[in-house]
């Protein structure tokens, strides 16, 4: 039972909070507002803007969250522009993708990245907060970009020119205030408290404790706090330890290729990952995969570089309304069909197998 309360549960749960605390105070709409007002009508200017904004909001919270609160702000957009325009698509496609992307750079953007630095901790293979954005910020940059370009290059915006009405901007509120403190002193713990002796789960007891000492949540935001994926994200740690105190770890192991090279493992696992990713939950697919690869007889380095390329495929593997919480709530808009989701979300999952056998392990070995 200790996985229930580990560090990376804790971690998590502060994330959650954060999450919270923001949409309480409005301040995700706030940001978003923002994106739309700085790209002033430009299409292409406009689709960047939704992709950094959708991305940097899920390294911080829900990406489920993050999807339905851009949708709603980019749906007026995409009404007034022609019915068969396009750039429509585009606008809607790059809000689930980059809110899928995105939670790859921090480790409590998506369930996976807990999963991985847990499993990593108990081999004693050890990766700050910080440590983890730079093994993966290159990656989601590169990811971002080459969504914007295709995106473009699918669903053309022609000669459209976007017109919108944005909220005039409003001093902050004292809770709002009271919501940016907590946010910022709870990132710079977290990148810097490792410095100091203190754990990243340590870290998010802070923006908990503050959170309902200063009233900004109360019971009921408790209560509706995301517990089930703890749960889950507990659960996917807890199998793993069952796995190794039964050794069944090392029986399934025995049906890889292990005597090849690290390339021949590699490349089987990453494909098995984008397929299992793209037809069930990408947390089940990590809490499925990573504990067989804990198991493997191999140097720290080459593990965590493994781990690291499953992690990133979780991730990327988008392909259907099925795949990803936020690729349903943008599916129910009514304005994408399936082969558009399957066409853009297949090239995420490739660039995702791609950067994971070529680029990612040559500049994790490099750094690790």
């Amino acid at each position: 039972f200790a996985p229930f309360f580990s560090n990376i549960i804790l971690l998590f749960l502060g994330g959650f909070v954060l999450s919270s605390i923001m949409q309480k105070a409005s301040l995700d709409a706030r940001f978003a507002h923002f994106i739309l007002r700085v790209t002033k009508g430009q299409p292409a200017h406009t689709l960047l803007g939704i992709i950094i904004g959708g991305a940097f909001l899920s390294m911080w919270m829900s990406n489920t969250a993050t999807t339905a609160m851009m949708l709603t702000l980019v749906l007026p957009l995409v009404k007034r522009l022609r019915p068969d325009a396009p750039f429509r698509m585009a606008l809607i496609l790059a809000i689930p993708m980059a809110c899928n992307l995105g939670g790859i750079g921090t480790p409590i953007g998506t369930p996976p990245n807990a999963i991985a630095m847990s499993y990593l901790a108990g081999k004693g293979i050890q990766i700050s907060f910080l440590e983890w954005m730079i093994l993966t910020i290159p990656f989601l940059i590169i990811a971002l970009g080459v969504l914007w370009f295709a995106l473009l290059k699918l669903y053309p915006p022609d000669d459209e020119q976007l017109s919108f009405d944005v909220q005039d901007s409003e001093p902050y509120s004292t809770r709002q205030w009271l919501t940016v403190a907590i946010f910022a002193i709870t990132v710079v713990g977290w990148l810097i408290g490792g410095q100091f002796g203190l754990e990243t789960g340590t870290v998010a007891l802070f923006p908990i404790i503050a959170s309902f000492w200063l009233g900004l949540l109360d019971q009921n935001d408790f209560r509706g706090l995301p517990w089930d994926v703890l749960f889950m994200v507990a659960g996917g740690i807890a199998l793993g330890v069952a796995m190794d105190a039964t050794a069944l770890g090392d029986v399934i192991i025995t049906v890889l290729p292990l005597d090849g090279s690290f390339l021949s493992l590699l490349i089987p696992l990453l494909i098995v990952a984008m397929v299992l990713g793209g037809v069930m939950s990408n947390t089940a697919t990590a809490g499925l995969m990573i504990p067989l690869i804990i198991s493997l007889s191999l140097p720290a380095t080459q593990l965590t570089v493994l781990v690291l390329a499953i992690t990133l495929n979780c991730s990327t593997a988008m392909i259907l309304p099925v795949s990803t919480p936020p690729n349903a709530i943008a599916f129910s808009s009514g304005v994408l069909a399936v082969k558009d989701l399957i066409r853009i979300g297949f090239l995420m999952a490739l660039i995702g197998l791609v950067i994971g056998l070529s680029v990612g392990p040559l500049y994790w070995f490099m750094i690790l």
